[in-house]
């Protein structure tokens, strides 16, 4: 096990699994290196089908450099409709070749197929009797080049650590199989930099203060708490914010620091100043300009944060992630999960006492089982033994518990539980140096490959 680096301790990835250098290299110097395509999970029906009853068309998209919400605004005005008529299964890198789906409300499939778009083929599939929601996939499959790496030969050094901690799993020949066969793979569950931001991982932060109650720490989280990564003009903004928070509470001296381009710094700011705020209602109200998907986002990644440490603490105390000890609590296999992919049920949860490890561990062994953590919420009982003891601590530490998560609107969570271990069959090419992979939705391409690249988060896109 090895130390991380230190934007990623900070936001509670503490450790690498593989103890060995890493082999160096660029992501997505290139769109066409960072390949991502949607294990789909949602059937429509034929486009011949009745409007009336199926009033949704899907499409399938592959984008080339899109932003997904900018492709979402951009469709929506070739079509000359509403945005809100446009929805989609998951958000993607805008680096990268993504081919993912999206619906469109009310809309003619054939002047939908006739929509063009630089970078974008689209292909209708048919037609569908609700929107597409976010999560309606299965996983991600990934192909993802590795350009300029430094230490190409201890691809076989990480790939032997990955496979000792999924533990026994797959029917590889681990160093007797050829250099290029799949091989079976695991890395912890956590959340990746992006979850918190890349350039600035502040967004745990803030959901943390909103949690404890602390509206206006919320609020200068978010506008104040420059980084070094970002432009110095925004980090001497920033700095201003910060100085007449703890001096004259100046709000409109403080939006006029704010540059233009920091959209959601001045709806908050501008909020104050309506205000005259000095309450904490009115802090409240500053983090409601948000739009309602980041208001739950800031919690989100305040359960992130809080998961990717026990995970962490999981690591230092060398307890296994592959199968349960005492005081465990495991979902099981999604039965309805696509045949090529392995994704946990967490509406299917069990505690694990001493007199059941071992028959639970062999379900684990099989792939029908997982050791979870959890994502803390209202609803959330924390686990027995020595698990539950290390969530204990870790939300002690970090000044928060369930109940705290009693929170007004989009900011309120009742939690859920989540896989600490993910696995997958990884196929590696050496000339380029190139890794493909699949992943159950919610687990990150960049937690696999920051243990083969081991460089600054920033560089992981």
């Amino acid at each position: 096990m090895r130390e991380a680096d230190p934007v990623e301790r900070a936001v509670g990835m503490e450790y690498y699994v593989s103890d060995a250098a890493g082999v160096g290299g660029r992501l997505r110097a290139d769109p066409e290196d960072f390949r991502v395509t949607e294990i789909e999970a949602f059937e429509p029906e034929p486009v011949d089908a009745d409007p009336g009853a199926y009033p949704h068309v899907l499409l399938r998209a592959t984008l080339t450099g899109w932003d997904t919400n900018d492709f979402a605004s951009a469709l929506s005005n070739a079509l000359e409709s509403s945005r809100e008529r446009i929805s989609w299964a998951g958000t993607k890198d805008k680096h990268a070749v993504t081919t993912q789906l999206f619906s469109v409300a009310d809309a003619d499939p054939e002047t939908v197929a006739d929509v063009a778009l630089s970078n974008a083929d689209i292909d209708v599939l048919g037609r569908t009797g609700r929107p597409i929601f976010f999560g309606d996939l299965a996983g991600n499959a990934f192909e993802v080049t590795v350009r300029d790496p430094e230490r190409p030969d201890l691809v076989d050094a990480i790939t032997d650590d990955l496979r000792t901690f999924a533990g026994a799993t797959g029917d590889d020949e681990g160093a007797d199989a050829a250099a290029d066969d799949p091989v079976t793979v695991g890395v912890p569950n956590y959340f990746g930099q992006q979850r918190f931001g890349s350039h600035r991982p502040i967004t745990h932060e803030v959901g943390l203060e909103v949690v404890r109650g602390n509206w206006e720490a919320a609020v200068l989280a978010y506008v104040g708490r420059p980084s070094e990564r970002e432009p110095e003009e925004t980090q001497t903004a920033r700095e201003r914010v910060e100085e007449i928070a703890a001096g004259s509470r100046d709000w409109q001296a403080a939006l006029d620091a704010l540059p233009g381009y920091l959209n959601y710094e001045r709806a908050m700011v501008h909020e104050l100043v309506d205000r005259d705020a000095d309450d904490p209602a009115d802090f409240r109200a500053a983090l409601e300009t948000m739009p309602s998907n980041l208001q739950q986002l800031v919690v989100n990644a305040a359960q992130s944060y809080v998961f990717n440490r026990i995970l962490s603490e999981r690591l230092a105390r060398d307890l296994p992630f592959d199968r349960p000890v005492g005081g465990d609590v495991v979902c099981f296999t999604d039965s309805d999960a696509p045949a090529e992919l392995t994704v946990p049920d967490t509406d299917r949860l069990q505690r694990v006492d001493e007199n059941r490890v071992d028959t639970v561990t062999r379900h684990c062994e099989r792939g029908r089982a997982f050791v979870t953590a959890p994502l803390v919420g209202t609803e959330t009982e924390l686990g027995d033994g020595e698990p539950g003891e290390i969530e204990r601590e870790v939300l002690d530490d970090v000044g928060i518990g369930p109940a705290d998560f009693d929170l007004p609107g989009e900011f309120h969570s009742t939690g859920t539980r989540r896989a600490v271990l993910v696995r997958t069959e990884l196929e590696t090419e050496r000339d380029p140096l190139s890794f493909s992979f699949a992943l159950p939705k919610g687990s990150y391409a960049t937690v696999l490959l920051r243990e083969y690249l081991k460089v600054d988060p920033a560089d992981l896109g």
